[in-house]
Formats: structure tokens, sequence, C-alpha cells
């Protein structure tokens, strides 16, 4: 397993560089400049040159390429082109553990709510609860978060009272959009469970666990449920990987400062720099999701083996 992990983590290098290579490739051949405006204004084209001249943006695209690189290397993520008195790596800084929280507390909800409500779908399986686990889980995976997210605000923040309405600074204020993030993730895992599991309640392995005598509760938890839920840990790792690094309809409802929001300013600002920065954080976070699945199949069935 050691070697196992040691050969992935190596991978990790030749996927991030062709990540780097795409993204930077991508970011300048779309139209338009960092420079072209400041605000509404239409930048001189001497100053414009002087600009581009700082952040060598005048060099040959291949040149720009091998200074990140080198850059890069030293885990300088570059300078901002929009915020000029911030680094890409403070505005990930401060914005990534904003959105993980986030992320990790959305997901933490939806799989709470998700397996166990696909566990006793699977059980009452053509009952009046599946239908109205189905019904739910439907519903909620159709409701977007853009519709979901002011729908709670008016009931809970505006017309109850009970809640904050945006902003992420206390756990009064995380409660409405983690529930507007999980529960959408819960309806998925929570269809996924009950298909899985549906799926495994007919192998010969679980016949024979119950001809042995063992109880119900034991042959679906010793049993059937590890084997089930392998589609739900395939299904989480790139999700987890995509609401840590930020959700930027989320982030934008409730006014929360999260990477989400930067990494569409960006492109919206042809900040290059700041493209690259959480178009890498993503990557990362994405194979390191990947890799954490990988082993966690190991331990959900012995029968996988990584040598």
């Amino acid at each position: 397993m050691i070697q196992y992990i040691i050969r992935r983590i190596l991978q990790f290098i030749p996927v991030l560089l062709a990540v780097t290579i795409f993204t930077f490739t991508l970011v300048r051949i779309i139209p338009g400049g960092p420079f072209d405006r400041i605000g509404d204004k239409t930048l001189p084209p001497e100053i414009r040159a002087n600009l581009e001249a700082k952040y060598n943006l005048d060099e040959p695209i291949w040149q720009q390429y091998l200074r990140y690189l080198w850059n890069l290397l030293h885990f300088d993520l570059g300078p901002s082109l929009k915020f000029r008195t911030q680094t890409v790596n403070d505005i990930i800084g401060g914005a990534l553990p904003v959105s993980a929280q986030l992320g990790v507390l959305s997901m933490i909800l939806a799989v709470v709510i998700g397996i166990p409500t696909g566990i006793i779908a699977a059980l009452y399986r053509n009952t009046s609860i599946d239908y109205g686990a189905t019904f739910l889980a439907i519903f909620f995976r159709s409701v977007p978060n853009i519709v979901l997210g002011p729908v709670l605000i008016l009931i809970f923040a505006l017309r109850l009272g009970w809640l904050p309405v945006a902003r992420w600074e206390s756990p009064a204020h995380w409660v409405l959009p983690v529930v507007t993030l999980g529960t959408a993730y819960s309806a998925g895992i929570a269809r996924l469970t009950r298909g899985s599991l549906l799926e495994v309640m007919g192998e010969d392995y679980i016949r024979t666990a119950r001809a042995k005598g063992l109880r119900e509760m034991v042959v679906i938890g010793r049993h059937a449920l590890k084997n089930a839920l392998i589609p739900v840990v395939t299904y989480l790792g790139p999700v987890l990987a995509a609401v840590v690094t930020g959700t930027f309809v989320v982030e934008t409802i409730f006014g929360i400062p999260g990477l989400g929001r930067h990494f569409v300013d960006s492109v919206n600002n042809r900040d290059y720099p700041l493209v690259m920065g959480t178009a890498l954080t993503y990557a990362l976070l994405l194979v390191s999701a990947n890799l954490l699945v990988d082993i966690t199949y190991a331990w959900l069935d012995p029968r996988i083996r990584y040598d």
C-alpha cells in the first residue's frame, strides 16, 4: 500500500503539469486582457504597455510559462493583477479555509442524511417509506441552489428571524449555506446508497450469511453495507474536491468570502495568476481526493489490493 501511495503521489506531477499548460494557454487565448479596462475607463495604449511590461506580459508566451513554472517551484503563485496589494498566495490562503469549512460541513450533512435515507429506502423497498424517500431525493436534487438558498433566507431569516441572512461569522451564519449546499448532495447519496444496497442484497454471500442465521442488522452492517458504499465513495471524491474549493452560487447568495467567487471574478477580470492558482488548487485537491477514494476502496472491500 505504501508503495502504491508513493507511485500515485509521483503521478501528481505530470497531471498538475498538464493542468498548468492547459490553463495557462486557455486563459491567454480568451479575448481581452487584464489591462484593457480599469473600471469603466479604457486605458491609453502607453499605460497599458507599461503595466504589461511590469507583469512580464509583453514576453513571448513560452517565456511567460517558464517563468511561471520557476516561481511555482518556489511555491510562488505570483501577484494578482486585480488586487494589486495582494498576492495569489494571500488570496487563496484567506479564501480556501472558508470554502473548505463550508464544503466539509456540507458533505458531513449530506452523508449523515443521505446514507441512512438510502439504507431505509432499500430495506423498505416498494413501500410508502421507499416512495417518500425517493420523492424527497428527486425533489431536493431537482431544486437548484439559486432557488433553495433565497427560499431558506426568506423563511428562516426574514420571516421567522431564527438565523442570520448572510455572511460567515458564527455557527448561526453557517446553517443556511450548509443546508443549501448539503441537501442536493444528500439526495444524490441517498439514491446511490439505495440502488447499490439493493444490488448487493441479491448477492450469493448475503444469502449465505442469512442462511447461517445471522441477524438482519448484522448481515446489512457487516456484509452488505461496506460493498454498497463503494459507488458512494466514488461519488464523494470529486464532489468533495469541488465543494471544498468553493461554490460560486452559494457563496454569492450568502455573501461568503470563499474561493469560488474569486475564481469567477478572476476569469471575468482576466486575472491570469489568480485563475492559474485556483485551477491548480482544485486539481491538487481532486487528485488527492481520488487517491483517498482508492485507499478507502481497500478498507471497504478486502479483495481489493494495490501491489
